[in-house]
């Protein structure tokens, strides 16, 4: 069913952002909750901290942010006890956008020095510490936008994705172990990444392709009007180039 967007409405989950919201990922709320404002879309963002309920039923977008292995550890035992709740939403196409140790806590386990941090199991991967941290720039081709994704990575975790779908493939940077050249994982409607930033606001259409799915699910079949992102447009070509000259 077709719908104006000024008619939708769209709520935004961000999971404990008082424990996970290293490097800026609070900014990937922002470009969220602007660009459906900007179409005339009525967002509202609902934070959860470390001590409130998550009924994902209410939720259109989830995002996980970054954190430490010792804030990684007292999420997932939050998560712990909805994880078949977590689990219910991202098999019924539930949009997720989850972001280092986010993304880490997506998969089955992070092996570390100090020992191993279970995971949620939402998305067949695993994670083991490497000897040097991988900081850098990085610039992927996704299969998601047709723009470059630029973005900074700084993370000590190694992840393996077991042949699922990769976000994209590593133009420049690490990504995912620093060897096998592709950076992410895509699950249904889920987004696994290392990329800070924040990563929306450098890439508007990665933002859009999340509010578009969020509402398919929601309203069924339908069309984002456009924004002018020619500044975005400028800074993604100007970064893209520096790296890759």
């Amino acid at each position: 069913m077709k719908q104006h967007t000024q008619t939708m409405q769209l709520t935004i989950g961000h999971l404990y952002p008082d424990l996970l919201n290293l490097y800026g990922d609070r900014g990937n709320i922002a470009c969220l909750m602007k660009r459906c404002q900007w179409r005339g879309i009525n967002a509202r963002t609902i934070e959860f901290e470390s001590e409130d309920t998550v009924d994902f039923k209410k939720l259109d977008i989830v995002l996980l942010g970054g954190g430490s292995d010792r804030e990684q550890i007292l999420v997932c035992r939050k998560l712990k006890k909805i994880q078949a709740d977590f689990k219910t939403y991202v098999e019924d196409n539930g949009v997720v956008l989850a972001v280092c140790g986010g993304y880490q806590l997506l998969g089955k386990y992070y092996e570390t020095r100090e020992g191993t941090i279970e995971g949620l199991d939402l998305v067949d991967l695993y994670t083991k510490q490497g000897k040097d941290r991988l900081i850098d720039n990085i610039v992927l081709q996704s299969p998601l936008c047709s723009m470059p994704i630029v973005g900074f990575e700084n993370h000590g975790g190694r992840t393996f994705i077991n042949g699922s779908r990769p976000f994209g493939k590593v133009l420049y940077g690490s990504g995912n172990d620093g060897e096998s050249g592709y950076e992410g994982v895509i699950y249904k409607n889920v987004i696994g990444t290392y990329l800070h930033g924040p990563l929306l606001p450098k890439n508007p259409q990665l933002c859009d392709y999340l509010i578009q799915k969020a509402l398919e699910r929601k309203y069924g079949s339908l069309k984002l009007p456009p924004l002018d992102d020619s500044q975005e447009r400028e800074a993604n070509t100007y970064m893209v180039q520096r790296l890759l000259k």
